[in-house]
């Protein structure tokens, strides 16, 4: 993985994509690492008498698909600083989900500190929207030397 420096990006840059396809084993195992011990996330009888064609995936599952998308772009000297999300639409095990972004603003902070602000969104496979969210990432500065 490669270091993303605050000056090669600006308004417009799209994140790269993520796509992510979870399945009944993940949603188990993230119920069970979040203390998550709602049955509509594990089985699928009780989800279907709630009127759901099949067992959730997390709220916050949808979360952290948001906020991996975001770190992976931004590399590994990137600092998550605020994350926001909204859930708009259901997921079920085995839907393609596939998250994106694009940078809304760039700004230096007067500590010096590069601050790049995105907005996200998860759709399904038929362009549903599940998750609109945003993040502010803090990317590394190039060398002053190397700055243009």
């Amino acid at each position: 993985m490669t270091t993303r420096f605050f000056e090669d990006v600006a308004p417009g840059t799209k994140l790269d994509p993520l796509t992510m396809r979870p399945g009944r084993i993940q949603l188990f195992r993230f119920s069970a690492a979040t203390w998550n011990a709602h049955r509509i996330h594990y089985d699928t009888e009780y989800a279907a008498r709630e009127g759901y064609p099949d067992v959730l995936v997390q709220s916050h599952l949808h979360g952290c698909f948001l906020v991996r998308t975001a770190l992976a772009w931004a590399g590994p000297g990137a600092r998550l600083r605020r994350f926001g999300w909204r859930n708009r639409h259901i997921a079920v095990p085995g839907d393609t989900l596939t998250c994106t972004g694009v940078v809304t603003a760039c700004q230096v902070e007067a500590s010096g500190g590069g601050i790049v602000e995105c907005e996200l969104e998860e759709r399904n496979a038929d362009g549903v929207l599940c998750a609109p969210g945003t993040a502010v990432l803090e990317l590394p500065r190039r060398p002053e030397k190397d700055r243009p």
